[in-house]
């Protein structure tokens, strides 16, 4: 029988242990101090103003752990904060993970989990600057804080959109959904992870956001988190205006359908609106651009289908909705 290793542990390890376990896989990256102190040590590039966003995910909120292999949650905590930072056009630099974990949780699950936000992480260049630990008296609860920054004055909001601007969606949208109502569906049966990608592992458009905020081309931007039914009014409502998008335009996934594009959230895809004298690319970083629709005075959001046009309700997700 092999000896197991001296970091083996069926359970969560002791807090400092396991502190000391997450800042040996993350390293210090750009950081002038990382994990370790009272706080982390950082540096904006000259003329840049700072981003900040924060994100929850849940057990059977957000994720499940006998559907979601653990660095799938892992992905997808991290996920959730660079598409914030993508939909203002900025550049994530750092992040702080704050976990509290139930005291039968197998440690395993907890390093499959790092793992998972580690490797995303790697790939846009983003350290793992800090955070914090607890016991959950019940599930997982994992908080990510996304720390990125833009050009002073060039983060692009939900606010700027105005009467007339073309409204554009980037990729692909019902993928997430899809996958999500066959996992209700038949809830003992494993998911296919690499024909659901877009919900176990979803890439943040980071790379589309900062090309549109250099370009100065997007008037109001947000990420497709909650569903594009529910974030176009969003963007609506902080810019005062109305809009009609085309169900003919929608750019749906194969097999997925009208409903999942409208109202499935986590795509994490971006919606942008921009001037129609400047144009747009079919493909920004290779990512697919579709116009789907326009930006108009009235303050009603429409929905444009077998050539009528009706209201467009928010059916995507919200907490605490009736």
């Amino acid at each position: 029988m092999l000896a197991k290793p001296l970091y083996w542990s069926p359970v969560p390890l002791p807090e400092k242990a396991l502190i000391a376990r997450i800042q040996n896989m993350a390293g210090h990256g750009r950081l002038s101090l990382g994990i370790g102190d009272d706080a982390a040590i950082l540096r904006l590039p000259p003329g840049h103003e700072a981003l900040v966003t924060t994100d929850l995910s849940l057990e059977d909120v957000h994720f499940r752990r006998d559907w979601h292999p653990p660095d799938s949650v892992g992905h997808r905590c991290l996920a959730r904060g660079l598409s914030d930072i993508a939909a203002m056009g900025g550049q994530p630099i750092a992040a702080f993970l704050s976990l509290a974990l139930p005291v039968k949780l197998p440690q395993a699950w907890v390093d499959g989990f790092i793992r998972g936000l580690l490797k995303l992480a790697r790939r846009h260049k983003v350290t793992l600057a800090g955070g914090d630990t607890a016991a959950s008296p019940s599930g997982v609860m994992a908080d990510i804080i996304v720390l990125g920054s833009a050009p002073a004055g060039n983060a692009i909001r939900r606010s700027g959109a105005r009467p007339g601007d073309a409204i554009f969606v980037t990729g692909k949208l019902g993928s997430a959904a899809a996958a999500l109502e066959k996992l209700y569906a038949n809830p003992t049966k494993r998911l296919d992870l690499r024909k659901y990608s877009r919900h176990f592992y979803p890439e943040p458009r980071l790379e589309v956001g900062r090309w549109l905020a250099r370009q100065g081309v997007a008037s109001a931007m947000i990420d497709l988190s909650d569903g594009l039914s529910t974030d176009l009014h969003h963007i609506c409502e902080e810019s005062g205006v109305g809009a009609w998008i085309d169900a003919e335009r929608l750019p749906r996934e194969q097999g997925t359908s009208l409903d999942q594009a409208l109202n499935g959230g986590e795509d994490y895809e971006l919606c942008f609106t921009a001037p129609k004298s400047r144009k747009i690319r079919s493909k920004i970083a290779s990512v697919l651009v579709t116009q789907i629709g326009e930006i108009t005075r009235s303050r009603e959001v429409l929905l444009l289908e077998n050539g009528k046009k009706r209201k467009l309700e928010r059916r995507g997700w919200q907490h605490f909705g009736l």
